[in-house]
């Protein structure tokens, strides 16, 4: 039996993949963080299946579902907002289960950034304005940054950030990538991205703390701080240049429709 990371996606049900989908509809029993993944999706569960809402469980209490139920010879869902790869805490569950000897994979899922960027219909790598996204945070009470990592340090480099769980720090994002980015560089921030109840924050390093502020936003934020946000003037890329040189075409894939 195996246990499943399932990335749920930003927040809107549909938003999980078609294979998050089909594994969550073959698991017995769905683990999920009930804080974050909407009720919607628990109806792709199978109709008797054990769900167990981990909001109020800690690391110790979690493993131990999930290894309970791999020994009692259940597939487990465990439903993950997002993507597991970025600030999921799959890490230390995942150790913990290599120790267990148990079995598990992961199924991506839409990230958190992708659905703010939708939301705020850009592209985040604008050819001759920014090719880089860095996904970060800001260092907190709980846990703090590697050496090398702290916002002013990442913020040399120019690139367009991306913060996670830092709205109710939105003061030190300003305070320190202003000297770096300029206090007119576009910002944005994107509460609750796919969801109802979505809220979409725009401006520049000089008003977006007043603008957060206003609106109450402290959680289930991303805040993103570059260049590309504003970018109107840039070259076309490359990829669909008619001076590109190209080549025969691939053959079409057996069964998909020719253009």
């Amino acid at each position: 039996m195996t246990v499943y990371f399932i990335g749920a996606g930003p927040g809107a049900a549909d938003l999980i993949t078609v294979r998050g989908a089909r594994t969550l509809a073959s698991c017995q029993v769905c683990l999920y963080a009930g804080s974050l993944v909407p009720r919607e999706l628990l109806a792709e569960c199978p109709p008797d299946a054990r769900l167990v809402d981990t909001a109020q469980l800690n690391l110790d209490e979690i493993t131990a579902q999930l290894i309970r139920s791999h020994e009692a010879g259940h597939d487990v869902a465990r439903l993950h907002s997002g993507d597991p790869s970025v600030f999921s805490a799959v890490a230390e569950q995942m150790r913990r289960l290599d120790a267990a000897g148990v079995p598990y994979e992961v199924v991506p899922g839409v990230p958190a950034f992708a659905a703010a960027a939708a939301a705020l219909k850009r592209e985040l790598t604008v050819p001759t304005v920014g090719q880089t996204v860095i996904l970060t945070r800001i260092a907190n009470r709980a846990t703090a940054m590697p050496e090398g990592e702290d916002l002013a340090t990442l913020g040399r480099s120019g690139a367009l950030i991306v913060l996670h769980l830092a709205a109710r720090y939105v003061d030190r994002v300003v305070e320190e990538l202003e000297p770096h980015y300029g206090s007119d560089c576009p910002a944005a921030v994107v509460a609750m991205a796919s969801r109802p109840d979505e809220l979409i924050l725009r401006g520049t390093l000089a008003d977006i703390a007043d603008q957060v502020k206003s609106a109450g936003v402290l959680r289930t934020a991303v805040i993103m701080v570059g260049r590309t946000l504003g970018a109107s003037q840039f070259r076309d890329s490359h990829l669909y240049s008619r001076d590109r040189e190209r080549h025969e075409p691939c053959a079409p894939v057996p069964g998909a429709p020719v253009a």
